[in-house]
């Protein structure tokens, strides 16, 4: 039999400070429980123990306390956000019929000590679970100590046996305690022998095995004088570190490996990860709630029904169209689509329209329900409009998006899926998603089951828009949501749908001449290191680099040399190889990800059809996946001729528009700097004015590295640059960097008064927001961790302006399409990236739209200081640039 027993506190902690913030939808850190939880699944599969315990430590102090009063009192009290989970740990263990002990007086380690004596007195094998190295002492031939360690969310365990033990130290186990007593142990303030560090420790106990042997032999054992007399004058403090460094065995605790058998877990688990938004873990567990639970009624009554004729349709449509608004909730293939209709606060009507029952003119129901007078709520809006419009169909009148408004409220959450958003608004699960298998409703599949699942997402899509609407209104979101985020929808399932032409004999071309180039490269590589290698293998070629061309500088990691771009950038100069491995590099990645990659998503139309997302960033950008065009190289010449590939269809032109300096425009606007603003008022060049003002020269007297510098300030200052990346960025010491800012402060003092009151008021409300009121909410600026503290700062400073920049960006693209349809010209808006936008237009309509891009653009939003945007055109999107 097997008792494996976790000590609380150490595999907790290694959770929090291992495992990136996780808070509930109403504030809960809940990281080191889920922490916790994962680690105890993965140990729990691993070792198989028929028994389970947890040890915890308590607030009083222990009889180490007592005895030393300087024990541990450098130690931090527990951090707040860590606090507040424990109580919510003991409840889940509790929940799980996991015992956990404690006792006043005893840390948890003796606890752990006491319980692995008595497993083995039974004939019982004991597994300790643990983060610290004090309970090696504990290991025998029958208790195994598990050492867990968390980095980067990532957990690792190293069985610690008697065998595996003698191997790394050099003696036994119980030995561990004597070693304390020499070296001492910071952590805990335990002493030691003043003067004694680890590697005499580790020698002497190696040798003598313990500090009884040791003083028992003094003055004639194998060390130094200054040893020997360290060892004389400390003889009383080793002997008290002995007594610290100790783990009880025989605490007056009342334990019986019987009592810790593995036993099911409680009905109250399941609630209990509900509340704390555990689903994956509630899937890992197989929980399922109890009856009571699972009997919850909504808060009205619901009829379903099944159209099924036309005439039946009729009466449908003519009910929601005098409806408030109906909830939508569509299969992705539009073959099964479920409306709700509220009819009174008590009653609510359900419909079941199913493609395969249906004796009518199926699209003729759909494009009725899909018009502009049936108003109409549902999830993920922009995927149901492009769905409907690539069908032929109507896709109008929608009046709210759930998913899009759980993004406004909470832009950091990364999934917004219904049933997460149903876990994390009400604390009840929903049915598995049986309706999207693939046989739902057909003669193999549970018909009943994807019938009764798609009636509750529905009617979850209509409870989320009562909870979620009143909650934008609240936080003054409702004119964000309505001018710019949901009628977006729309623009975007156009734009995806209408595509970029790309000229696919041209990309097939560069692609070979990509070929040919790295095949030259890896000619010269292979003659350059004397034999071929893998380029690829940072392993191989840190060999070639440090060992066998012995270049400078070589920094070495776990795993081997390192050969990052930084490294290598610092070697360009070292040897001809280094700029080839770069350019190697550069080109393998233009080829695979673009040329080659870009080729594979070619629609039979000729063009490529990116998918817009827009719940992915926190500062309310959009993104673009599958493949990302926003990301296409333009830093180097290259990567450039990459926008060439992408270009008009025949008879038409590209008109590119991007504004200028939006982000620094919104600064001096946001922050007040009159300096700031009068320099964009004076339409003078930005840059160019900074490096004056900050270097006091004139104008004409600045120089094209001055005003390099001064707009990596100008651009660094909006992200929250640090001296440090200033210096890295521009070339320059530190102590130069730092100097530059602080010119640019002097300089610009509105800018420096802004960013100390932003990160100030973030504190205070925790979140910080958008002109529009966009919210980004900053947990992390209470964190008791210096690091997410420095985080939290740096995003306090450039989401309100970058999250600015993108609430105008949205506006502007719902603007300019509203404005192509209302002047009825052919024009398309194809393409958003960054702060630019490209639409396709015949050429005939290139000077009109060029106009209208510019002032819709740049009449968007009323700032104290002017946005501008240039326009310009082309066949192809880098001659369009201008």
């Amino acid at each position: 039999m097997k008792l494996m027993v976790l000590d609380g506190n150490s595999i907790v902690n290694r959770s929090y400070y291992g495992i990136r913030p996780l808070t509930t939808r109403d504030g809960l850190y809940t990281h080191a429980v889920f922490g916790f939880l994962t680690t105890l699944q993965r140990l729990t599969e691993e070792e198989q123990p028929e028994a389970l315990c947890v040890t915890f430590d308590r607030r009083e102090p222990t009889f180490r306390h007592q005895a030393d009063e300087h024990y541990k009192a450098q130690r931090k009290g527990m951090p707040e956000e860590l606090a507040m989970q424990m109580p919510v740990l003991k409840e889940v263990l509790d929940a799980m019929n996991i015992p956990r002990y404690e006792m006043a007086g005893y840390e948890a380690d003796d606890l752990i000590g006491t319980i692995s004596r008595k497993c083995e007195a039974q004939g019982w094998e004991c597994v300790v679970v643990t983060g610290d190295k004090d309970s090696l002492q504990l290991i025998t031939d029958h208790t195994k100590v598990k050492l867990v360690s968390t980095r980067m969310g990532q957990t690792t365990t190293k069985d610690m046996t008697p065998a595996s033990f003698r191997e790394q130290y050099g003696f036994d186990p119980v030995h561990m305690i004597d070693l304390k007593a020499l070296m001492g142990d910071p952590s805990d303030n335990i002493t030691g022998v003043p003067g004694v560090g680890e590697k005499t420790a580790m020698a002497l106990i190696q040798e003598y095995q313990s500090i009884d042997a040791i003083y028992e032999k003094l003055p004639d054992i194998h060390a130094k004088p200054a040893v020997i007399r360290k060892l004389t004058e400390g003889e009383e403090s080793a002997r008290h570190s002995y007594y610290l460094a100790a783990i009880v065995t025989d605490a007056p605790l009342a334990f019986d490996p019987q009592e810790n058998l593995r036993k099911p877990f409680s009905p109250d688990l399941y609630e209990l990860f509900l509340r704390l938004e555990f689903t994956k873990l509630i899937d890992k567990y197989g929980l399922q709630p109890a009856t009571e639970a699972a009997e919850k009624q909504a808060d009205f009554a619901v009829t379903v029904e099944q159209v099924t004729e036309g005439e039946t349709a009729q009466k449908w449509l003519a009910c929601w169209r005098g409806a408030d608004h109906v909830a939508v909730y569509a299969l992705p293939d539009l073959r099964a689509i479920g409306v709700l209709c509220r009819t009174d606060e008590e009653n609510a009507v359900m419909a079941e329209l199913f493609f395969d029952r249906y004796d009518g003119d199926w699209n003729a129901l759909l494009n009725a329900l899909f018009a502009e007078d049936i108003k109409k709520v549902s999830h993920h809006v922009k995927d149901l409009i492009r769905t409907l419009l690539e069908n032929g169909l109507r896709a109008d009148g929608f009046v709210f998006d759930t998913a899009l408004a759980a993004y406004l409220l909470d832009a950091t959450a990364a999934q917004y899926d219904l049933q997460r958003l149903f876990v994390s608004y009400y604390h009840e699960e929903l049915p598995k998603p049986v309706h999207l298998e693939d046989d739902a409703f057909s003669l193999l599949g549970d018909t009943a089951a994807a019938e009764a699942a798609l009636d509750s997402y529905t009617a979850a899509v209509d409870a989320l828009y009562g909870t979620l609407r009143p909650l934008l209104q609240e936080r003054e979101m409702w004119e964000l949501y309505t001018r710019a985020e949901l009628p977006l929808c729309r623009v975007l399932a156009e734009m995806e749908i209408a595509g970029f032409k790309v000229d696919g004999k041209a990309l097939a071309e560069f692609g070979q001449m990509l070929s040919s180039s790295i095949a030259k490269l890896e000619g010269r590589i292979y003659e350059a290191a004397g034999a071929p290698f893998n380029i690829n293998s940072p392993k191989q070629l840190g060999t070639v680099l440090f060992e066998t061309l012995q270049l400078p500088h070589g920094k070495k990691t776990k795993t081997g040399w390192s050969t990052n771009a930084d490294v290598l950038d610092k070697l360009r100069f070292a040897h001809p190889i280094v700029d080839d491995i770069l350019t190697y590099r550069q080109y393998t990645k233009l080829k695979s990800t673009y040329a080659d990659g870009l080729l594979k998503v070619i629609g039979p139309d000729g063009r490529i059809h990116t998918n817009f997302q827009m719940t992915v960033t926190a500062t309310g950008r959009l993104s673009s996946t599958e493949p990302n065009l926003q990301n296409i190289p333009t830093r180097t010449e290259l990567g450039s001729q990459m926008r060439r590939m992408f270009v008009a269809d025949e008879g038409n032109v590209l008109v590119d528009a991007d504004y200028s300096q939006i982000e620094l425009r919104l600064l001096a606007h946001m922050a007040g700097d009159e300096v700031m603003r009068q320099q964009f008022l004076s339409g003078a060049d930005f840059h160019t004015a900074t490096a004056a003002r900050v270097f006091h020269l004139p104008t004409e007297e600045v120089t094209q590295q001055m005003r390099s510098r001064a707009k990596a300030v100008n651009f660094g200052i909006v992200y929250g640059i640090s001296a440090f990346s200033l210096s890295q960025d521009i070339g320059v010491s530190v102590a130069e960097a730092k100097d530059y800012m602080e010119r640019y402060f002097n300089t610009y003092r509105g800018v420096k008064q802004y960013m100390s009151d932003v990160v100030e008021k973030a504190r205070e409300q925790g979140y910080v927001e958008t002109l529009l009121h966009r919210r980004r909410d900053l947990p992390e600026l209470s964190s008791s961790k210096f690091n997410l503290r420095a985080f939290g700062e740096r995003v306090a400073l450039n989401m309100p302006i970058q999250g600015t920049a993108a609430d105008v960006m949205k506006l502007a693209m719902v603007r300019v399409y509203e404005r192509l349809k209302r002047e009825n010209l052919r024009a398309k808006l194809i393409m958003q990236v960054h702060d630019e936008l490209i639409v396709e237009c015949p050429i005939g309509e290139r000077e009109q739209v060029e106009v209208l891009l510019r002032e819709e653009m740049e009449q968007v939003m009323q700032l104290s200081v002017p946005l501008l945007a240039e326009a310009h055109s082309g066949s192809d999107w880098l001659s369009a640039k201008g």
